[in-house]
């Protein structure tokens, strides 16, 4: 997405309050600035505590497993390039058969185990087919060649949200209001499932072609009933609990919530290191968020950052005797329908441009290097065995 224009912001009706659009987009120092991935008690309400809370209805969550469909390389035509990382690339596609645009993850097997990466894969595609979600990227399927695994899953084509703040400089408190309110219901859901995302961040956040999100990537989340030591996620989203190698459980996705919303409001993280030097930006973050610079948010905005980003796990907002709760009822939301949005029945504050199916515009080029052409090649194959969940195509013979 190369800019923005203004015809495309739209006013928003949001719990009966109209939104201001987002002001005229502008580069600010976040645009080289695309980041990488590195007590028990409850953290989620149920989405029927939610419902009664609300006195409105609302869906109970559950354990559901799509119709298991079998895909094969030679199923899709690959379009181009969404975006590369360190296992391998994401590509736009069609299908052959229902000639629908899809988004397939390839990952190199041998750079998930030489990465030690295996525990990671198997649990991002275990855990996206237990999800539905209207605000989480749908898997489709997932199989396997000597080389690589591939996962089936939506094309979101309205690109990143980062992309979004990174042109807007920064949201407007409503703006940012919607986009943590969806973000709130998805971890509240994945929350319900004993399912502990660890890696939220713009960059992970995709907007559709109706301007509502998608949570996507994965590849850090874990089943988690109670606690868990594993050091990963993105550095400047990652709880103290984290950085400090303690013990953590699910409300590091409410500390990185209010990562989030202070990064939307003021256009960078609370503790941005332009050098990207880990070891001040993690001393800050274990001085807690007393020491912020702290710009002229709304109050309540303020508030619920504060209480998100509290060091102390016992005392954060997510991670009380509420649970989510305490984040859905807090006055920053006082005019979020709840039920309304996760119906996506409030219009989003900006619309993608999209000019037809299949229009990438909103990615960043890529150069191809003939990567496709490697794959579904014959050769030799020793860690499909590690990788049981994902099936061989038909063609082939597993070994």
């Amino acid at each position: 997405m190369d800019q923005l224009e203004c015809d495309q912001i739209l006013e928003m009706e949001f719990g009966g309050m109209v939104v201001s659009p987002i002001p005229t987009p502008s580069l600010h120092t976040l645009s080289e600035y695309h980041r990488a991935s590195v007590s028990t008690a409850r953290t989620s309400m149920t989405e029927s505590s939610l419902r009664d809370d609300l006195d409105q209805p609302f869906p109970l969550p559950r354990v559901t497993f799509r119709p298991k469909a079998s895909y094969k390389l030679s199923d899709f035509i690959i379009q181009r390039t969404l975006g590369t990382g360190s296992f391998g690339r994401v590509h736009l596609v069609r299908s052959k058969h229902n000639l629908r645009f899809y988004a397939i993850k390839v990952l190199s097997k041998d750079k998930i185990v030489k990465t030690k990466q295996v525990e990671h894969t198997n649990n991002e595609k275990a855990i996206l087919q237990t999800i539905q979600h209207p605000f989480i990227v749908n898997l489709w399927g997932a199989f396997q060649d000597d080389s690589n695994l591939y996962m089936v899953m939506d094309y979101v084509p309205g690109g990143e949200l980062f992309s979004l703040l990174r042109r807007s400089n920064r949201f407007p408190d409503p703006v940012a209001k919607f986009y943590a309110a969806q973000v709130a219901l998805a971890l509240n859901h994945l929350h319900t499932l004993d399912i502990i995302y660890r890696d939220l961040k713009p960059e992970n956040i995709l907007l559709n072609y109706d301007g509502h999100i998608k949570i996507a990537d994965f590849g850090f989340s874990k089943r988690c009933s109670s606690v868990t030591w594993t050091l990963c996620g993105t550095p400047d989203y990652l709880a103290p609990e984290i950085v400090g190698q303690q013990r953590y459980n699910k409300s590091v996705d409410w500390y990185a919530l209010g990562v989030l919303i202070f990064e939307m409001l003021s256009g960078l993280p609370p503790y941005h290191q332009p050098d990207h030097n880990t070891v001040i930006l993690y001393e800050k973050i274990m001085r807690g968020p007393a020491f912020i610079r702290w710009p002229p948010f709304q109050v309540n905005a303020t508030e619920i950052i504060m209480k998100l980003m509290e060091s102390d796990p016992s005392r954060r907002y997510g991670n009380l005797r509420h649970g989510a709760g305490d984040v859905f009822a807090h006055p920053w939301f006082a005019e979020v329908d709840w039920v309304k949005l996760r119906n996506k029945e409030i219009s989003a504050p900006y619309l993608p441009k999209i000019n037809g199916d299949g229009d990438a515009s909103a990615f960043e080029t890529y150069p191809e290097d003939n990567a496709s052409a490697m794959y579904g090649r014959s050769a030799a194959d020793p860690w499909g065995s590690v990788f049981p969940n994902f099936e061989y195509s038909a063609s082939h013979t597993a070994p």
